[in-house]
């Protein structure tokens, strides 16, 4: 009886030891595909980044476009207003 019993807790010890390997590489697999979705996700964020930062660049050109020609707008007011008021003082 002690052979038999020793091999009964074997394969036990052995059955648990498979359980808990399967466990680890079923953990480890999980593992392996949440780090997959979040470099997935990283990559989206990297591909929504350099999208917004080109917006950003255009919406920086056309400010500073739009600047120049209010610039130049008050520019020819002031010419205009000084033209009225020579022509006004003669």
């Amino acid at each position: 009886m002690s052979g038999e019993t020793t091999l009964r807790e074997v394969l036990i010890r052995l059955g648990k030891a498979i359980d808990s390997l399967e466990a680890a590489a079923e953990a480890r697999l999980e593992r392996e595909r949440d780090f997959s979705e979040a470099e997935a996700e990283v990559q989206r964020m990297g591909a929504d980044r350099a999208r917004l930062a080109q917006e950003i660049d255009k919406s920086e050109a056309r400010a500073e476009r739009l600047a120049e020609v209010n610039r130049e707008v008050s520019r020819r007011l002031v010419t205009a207003m000084e033209t009225i008021r020579a022509v006004l003082d003669r």
